[in-house]
């Protein structure tokens, strides 16, 4: 069995289950000459099988935390993931599987087994420009760069599941792996996939997300919109400026941005039927710098979000009609950017019946769980705009201390939700293909 740590000065020989002589173990070493230092984690689903998983984990979890941990160690940004992906690619080949690196270098996928039928299993790679504050012994080691999203468990999980498939006594046809990058970015990597033809064949696509308001164990499904639309507004507004004692000489750019700023939500609260979970909340606004001055340019962003996928194509034309409305008195210039990110992910009721009959075999009926709607962005939608699939989120939550949330520095995640997602990725590959 291959194995890695977060040292990247010790030397690894890429072949098949060897590494060179490493130095006796101290806090800060994964690998020893007797093998991988690491605690034990529990397999929560250990004994439910299939035999071959059952073994396969048995034999190798030491292995699988080295991976998540090796992977936490060193995160790469969105359309940076040039190292992760060799790695991927590197284990996968070790086990005798074939990964096909997309045309950027960045991200790959792998077909396992044979076969006419396909359904697909993918991961993002990516992580978020952050600075980790966890403390964890292998926490974050690149600049501004952390797994605070759980993308490091996503890959872990489907880099083992493609493993214990390809270990496995026969499939009743093909399983392709997508390590997908740029998730964190809009409109998402999810397009350079579809693009390079990553869908073609398929069937059936499943995904999962770390959940920190679940407890490890347990699995949230839902059918229907399980994320929102996305998109980005960007507004820059001009003005001659001049001398705040004479606003009407001018127009005034900081009561413009104020206006759109409560006037924009406002009106989209009225225009949109709230049923839709729509939303328009503003992150930045720039103006000015002297308190005597009308400035003569200003910004402000925000992000517009929607549940409801009618809705979401509607927007467009209708944010631009309002801004124009409210604008128009103003005097003001303007040039407003929409831009479109990423549909809702809607789960489709066959295959999260295909997730739901997955998860009860990997771990028991009391894992099953439901999930609201969250107006998180996620770019999985992207590829149910082609062939039917199900999103589901993954507990990771230990159960006691808070709950660390995702795209916080301080989120982390109970390791043993490694083994619960490699044992429902492994059965919803089954479940899909039989």
């Amino acid at each position: 069995m291959t194995v890695l740590d977060s040292r990247p000065d010790l030397p690894f020989d890429s072949g098949r289950g060897s590494r060179a002589a490493a130095p006796a173990a101290d806090s800060a070493v994964l690998i020893t000459p007797g093998g991988v230092t690491m605690p034990t984690v529990e397999d929560l689903g250990a004994g439910r099988g299939p035999e071959w998983l059952d073994q396969w984990l048995a034999a190798n979890a030491a292995d699988v935390v080295a991976w998540f941990r090796h992977i936490h160690a060193h995160p790469e940004l969105s359309r940076q993931e040039f190292a992760t992906t060799e790695l991927v690619a590197g284990l996968l080949k070790s086990f005798g599987l074939q990964p096909q690196l997309l045309p950027n270098g960045n991200g790959l996928i792998c077909d396992v087994g044979e076969g006419e039928r396909c359904i697909a299993l993918r991961a993002d790679i990516d992580a978020l420009p952050m600075t980790e504050a966890t403390g964890l012994p292998y926490a974050a080691t690149t600049p501004g760069a952390a797994h605070a999203c759980g993308h490091d468990a996503h890959t872990t999980i489907l880099l083992a599941t493609g493993i214990i498939l390809a270990s496995a006594p026969a499939l009743p046809g093909r399983v392709r792996l997508i390590f997908q990058p740029a998730e964190e970015v809009m409109p998402g990597g999810s397009l350079d996939v579809i693009a390079a033809g990553g869908l073609a064949g398929v069937e059936r696509i499943f995904g999962l997300h770390c959940d920190p308001r679940l407890e490890v164990g347990r699995v949230g499904t839902r059918v229907g919109a399980i994320t929102s639309a996305t998109d980005l507004l960007e507004l820059r507004l001009t003005s001659p400026g001049g001398h705040t004692s004479r606003p009407h000489l001018t127009a005034d750019l900081v009561h413009a941005l104020g206006t759109v700023i409560t006037g924009l939500p406002a009106l989209l609260s009225r225009r949109i039927d709230p049923r839709s979970g729509t939303v328009l909340v503003w992150g930045a606004v720039h103006a000015g710098e002297a308190p005597n001055a009308v400035p003569q340019d200003g910004l402000l962003r925000g992000t517009l979000r929607t549940g409801d996928h009618d809705v979401w194509a509607d927007l467009e034309p209708l944010v631009a009609g309002l801004v124009q409305s409210l604008l128009a008195p103003t005097g003001v210039g303007f040039e407003l950017q929409h831009r479109r990110g990423v549909p809702p992910v809607i789960n489709e009721r066959e295959s999260t019946q295909v997730l739901r009959t997955a998860i009860e075999a990997a771990l028991g009926e009391d894992a099953l769980a439901g999930t609201k709607q969250s107006s998180g962005g996620e770019d999985f939608g992207w590829y149910l705009e082609h062939i039917p699939g199900s999103f589901m989120r993954l507990g990771v939550w230990s159960g006691d201390g808070p709950m660390h949330d995702i795209h916080q520095p301080t989120f982390q995640l109970d390791e043993r939700a490694l083994f619960t997602g490699i044992r429902v990725m492994t059965h919803t590959a089954l479940a899909a293909l039989a």
